[in-house]
């Protein structure tokens, strides 16, 4: 689709809207949430096996001698990673590294697909017959609560693991007022505190991309050339500050939530 075959409202529209699915059944139980965004689930698929594939060709080519200019990467990448996690993460948990990585790398490289062309993919597919296909996982809310749900999963997991269900449950009536009788206070506020950290998450990685996204899509909507390069080339530069802080910053609050799960008030 182009600028020129519809109107801006039409443009802006028809480049944030979703690739859907659904059954008859699913939507008749379930309304609007039986409905799939098939978009977000294959460019998401598609990164993570890739990057899965990669990482497993490596990890059997790797060489103690000098390594390939790939395999330093990785390398640089896998030690950031560590280090954070040495650095935020105090108590002892092998799960914490590994997943550190899947999720910078994952969110970093579906940040990344906002920097494509914003009109390649949907006109290449219109071709095809498939009228809408969004190229950036994140700037759907699906994927973003996604992400921040199973981080959330963890946290609660890893609270009544390490404290003990009544260990967590005592946290829940007694912070932030160490008194009993300021539980009927201490719970709304501890249940409050609990379910900010996946929204927070989620939005501010939505947030930060979606507006990304809509400034490209804006940037498209100029009917000269050269004027969309010469305002679409600075943002781009400065987006890929924006792509990698949020990748960045969904780790660390992963690491800094698992970490407070491992403790103890």
């Amino acid at each position: 689709m182009s600028s020129e075959a519809l109107d801006s409202t039409q443009y802006v529209h028809h480049h944030l809207t979703n690739l859907p699915w659904t059954h008859s059944f699913l939507q008749q139980k379930l309304g609007s949430f039986g409905v799939v965004n098939l978009d977000t689930l294959i460019v998401s698929f598609i990164l993570g096996s890739g990057v899965l594939l990669l990482f497993y060709c490596l990890a059997r080519r790797a060489t103690s001698g000098v390594p390939s200019k790939l395999q330093n990467f990785v390398e640089i990448l896998f030690e950031f990673i560590q280090r954070q996690v040495k650095e935020t993460f105090q108590g002892s948990n092998p799960l914490i590294a590994p997943l550190a990585l899947t999720i910078f790398v994952w969110i970093l490289l579906m940040n990344l697909m906002d920097l494509i062309p914003i009109d390649l993919f949907p006109m290449l597919l219109s071709k095809t017959g498939v009228p809408y296909f969004r190229m950036v996982p994140t700037t759907d809310l699906n994927a973003t609560f996604a992400m921040s749900l199973s981080v959330f999963i963890l946290i609660i997991y890893y609270s009544v693991k390490e404290k003990g269900l009544w260990g967590f449950t005592k946290e829940l009536f007694m912070h932030p007022f160490p008194y009993i009788w300021f539980a009927p206070i201490n719970l709304p506020l501890s249940i409050v505190h609990e379910l900010a950290k996946p929204v927070s998450l989620a939005l501010r990685l939505f947030g930060n991309l979606f507006s990304g996204e809509v400034i490209f899509i804006l940037i498209a909507l100029f009917p000269i050339w050269w004027l969309q390069w010469v305002l679409g080339f600075p943002w781009a530069i400065f987006h890929i500050l924006i792509i990698l802080i949020q990748a960045f910053i969904f780790t660390i609050l992963t690491i800094v939530y698992l970490s407070l799960a491992h403790e103890s008030h």
